[in-house]
């Protein structure tokens, strides 16, 4: 079977067969060149559906309607506001958040039911839902709108995140499209995030979200700008099936096969989200290996990757490789110092615990390119984890000491 997935030139999240996108401006946001803050994917046919959402105990509205409307494991379209996260607006939110989609219904002329709702944007403020009102009625849908809809979506993030790859799965050809934005409140895990994303494989509800918490947990839960957590993080997968494969069963080498191209979907995006971090100017990648467990590994590689200390002198190309080993150290994570190694890239900076002689030049060189690769070695299993994350700036600060206004 060829496993192998290709990627799609200007893919994006209409691009599995049976999607359609568009957006406009409504006016939540502030009118600029080009900006868009309200957007619509939707599918031709009834769509299998799976979620995953935010940790955060105080859940925007949105979130509230989706996680009720995916308990059937359907749904035709997702409908997305940003400049307004509708997170902390009682009652009245709740109430906003149907009207969005009772009003994207009668657009599309399907049962109200079938539609899912994301927002994004400043907590603790109503939607202007007359705005809304009109700007989904200006919403043209096309093959193509899945470009319009990545730049919908953003707030903070400086580019869209788009992509799309295509594999075989028996006799059929299939494809996954996504986009995602969220460049602040980055910490697992997810984050202030939406992601999107689409196939047109046949598979159950059941497959569908394993399949999707399991990519999840290898991308978006492996990030790490800062150390906070949105009320709004919403990850949706709509699978239209319209690709006719055979239904996918778990456990199949068919089903790997999707897993896998999911996966490294979710992984693009993911690391395009660290990169484009609030103020970032360096994406960081951080790998444990050698964990006795896969959770200890996940928890090492994000405290590294989160540490306001490490992120700090990275930005400042200081090889201060101690801020790395006292993050591992309090991860949580086991660790035997006499056992440890530390890379940065394939520069050794410690081995079997003790600090090996290198040139601060060479290191601060490989620390200035705007990507950089730290590799820790614990030495005591086998399991292994990778988290992404960007380097911390002053620009960080200007964004967030001004963002609600």
């Amino acid at each position: 079977m060829d496993t192998e997935s290709s990627l799609i030139p200007n893919g994006t999240v209409t691009s599995p067969q049976g999607f359609l996108a568009g957006a406009s401006y409504a006016g939540i946001k502030t009118r600029g060149d080009g900006v868009l803050d309200l957007g619509l994917l939707c599918s031709e046919v009834p769509c299998v559906a799976a979620g995953v959402f935010t940790t955060n105990k105080v859940k925007a509205a949105p979130v509230v309607l989706c996680r009720e409307r995916l308990a059937g494991g359907t749904a035709r379209a997702i409908v997305v506001n940003s400049g307004c996260a509708n997170a902390c607006t009682g009652e009245q939110g709740i109430a906003d958040s149907n009207t969005m989609a009772e009003l994207t219904a009668r657009k599309l002329g399907v049962p109200s039911e079938e539609i899912l709702v994301a927002s994004t944007g400043v907590i603790g403020v109503p939607l202007p839902m007359e705005r809304i009102r009109n700007g989904i009625e200006e919403i043209v849908l096309s093959g193509e709108g899945g470009h319009q809809l990545a730049r919908a979506i953003m707030t903070t993030d400086t580019l869209p995140k788009e992509i799309a790859v295509s594999v075989r799965l028996g006799e059929k050809r299939v494809t996954i499209g996504g986009i995602a934005k969220g460049v602040g409140m980055i910490y697992p895990d997810m984050a202030t995030l939406l992601c999107f994303l689409t196939t047109d494989a046949v598979l159950d509800a059941s497959l569908a979200q394993t399949a999707l918490r399991k990519a999840v947990d290898e991308s978006f839960n492996m990030i790490a700008i800062d150390s906070d957590t949105s009320t709004n993080d919403t990850v949706l997968l709509l699978a239209s099936g319209l690709a006719g494969n055979k239904l996918l069963q778990a456990g199949s080498a068919e089903a790997e096969v999707f897993q896998d191209a999911l996966r490294e979907v979710c992984i693009y995006l993911a690391k395009c989200l660290a990169r484009d971090g609030e103020g970032a100017t360096k994406l960081i990648e951080v790998r444990v290996e050698g964990a006795l467990t896969l959770k200890e590994a996940r928890l090492a590689a994000r405290t590294v990757a989160s540490s306001s200390l490490v992120k700090a002198a990275l930005h400042g190309s200081d090889p201060n490789w101690g801020r790395i080993l006292a993050a591992v150290g309090r991860s949580g994570a086991e660790i035997d110092l006499p056992k440890t190694d530390l890379y940065l890239k394939e520069l050794c900076l410690l081995k079997a615990g003790c600090p090996v002689a290198f040139e601060q030049a060479e290191a601060r060189e490989r620390l200035s390119n705007t990507e950089v690769s730290i590799r820790v070695c614990l030495n005591l299993g086998k399991e292994s984890a990778i988290a992404w994350g960007c380097d911390l700036s002053e620009e960080y600060v200007t964004i967030n000491s001004d963002y609600a206004t």
